[in-house]
């Protein structure tokens, strides 16, 4: 019985050991292997491993892939023309090799992320202060993040990161000089709408005033030549009655008294008090008009 109960011990034992003694490496990290404070080895494949058993050896695990760091808070800085500016960022890195990082930060990620935090704001510092807020919001945004971007990989050489990208993603004025500028760009818009208006308003009555010029030069001229068109009717009609009241002197007489009785019975209000045997009435006696008989 004791001998069972000493085989059981024996192989849980074995099976602590052993399980102490395994680890497995995932394609997405690092592992690196301490012995007696130490590194003793650093493995990059994935797959199953062996170690001595703790306290011998430990290991610590490192992130392989590409990692965010944001800006914890929107930065203040201010520009070569004494402006306050803030600023928002985010930078890609990842660790390229353990051993470097391990000695540089302990291995902590948290750590190196608070470091990298503080390299960013100094070197976005130094290249917003020797230039404008033109500049830095657009002609040269991205040279600044380039030499951004530069300047870090020169204060993290040696400790085992890569920086694989930076970004400013906000840089823009703070929020009473932002005000500001709005309220001064509507006002300039504004203005600028204003003097559209009166312009167009001007245009307007010129454009108004030249038709009346135009359509008064038109009428016009019609008019005027209507009247030489009328006046040429009138003498055209003046010789056609001139040449057949000579052919025709009593057709003529007959003619104008037509005329004379349609002017005076032009309304029907019209009076006329006429001695009937006058000369005015005498087509209506006779049809050739002929004189009236003096009574016997």
């Amino acid at each position: 019985m004791n001998k069972v109960i000493l085989a059981i011990a024996a192989i849980v034992v074995a099976l602590l050991v052993l399980s102490s003694s395994l680890f497995v490496v995932d394609q997405r990290q690092f592992a690196a292997v301490f012995g007696l404070g130490q590194i003793k080895r650093v493995i990059s494949e994935p797959g199953l491993y062996f170690k001595v058993p703790a306290p011998f050896e430990n290991v610590v695990f490192l992130d392989k892939r590409i990692l965010t760091l944001q800006s914890p808070d929107t930065d203040r800085f201010i520009t070569a023309e004494k402006k306050n500016v803030v600023v928002d960022w985010y930078l890609k890195w990842r660790i390229t090799n353990p051993t470097e990082f391990i000695r540089s930060y302990g291995g902590d990620q948290r750590r190196a992320g608070d470091r990298l935090s503080q390299i960013v704001k100094a070197a976005l510092n130094e290249q917003i202060t020797r230039r404008t807020v033109r500049q830095v919001l657009a002609s040269q945004r991205d040279q600044v993040m380039q030499d951004v971007q530069a300047g870090i990989a020169k204060d993290i050489k040696g400790t085992g990161i890569q920086i694989v990208d930076m970004r400013l993603t906000r840089v823009d004025f703070v929020a009473a000089i932002t005000q500001s500028v709005y309220r001064r760009m509507e006002a300039e818009r504004q203005r600028v709408a204003n003097e559209l208006r009166s312009t167009g308003y001007a245009e307007a009555e010129k454009i108004r005033a030249e038709a009346d010029k135009q359509r008064e030069i038109v009428i016009s001229q019609a008019y005027s030549k209507a009247q030489t068109i009328k006046g040429q009717g009138d003498a055209e009609a003046s010789s056609i009655y001139a040449k057949s009241f000579g052919q025709n002197p009593q057709f003529a007489e007959f003619y104008r008294s037509l005329e004379a009785y349609r002017a005076s019975f032009n309304n029907k209000s019209d009076v006329l008090v006429l001695d009937p045997n006058s000369q005015f009435f005498q087509f209506f006696r006779s049809p050739g008009g002929s004189a009236p008989k003096s009574a016997k």
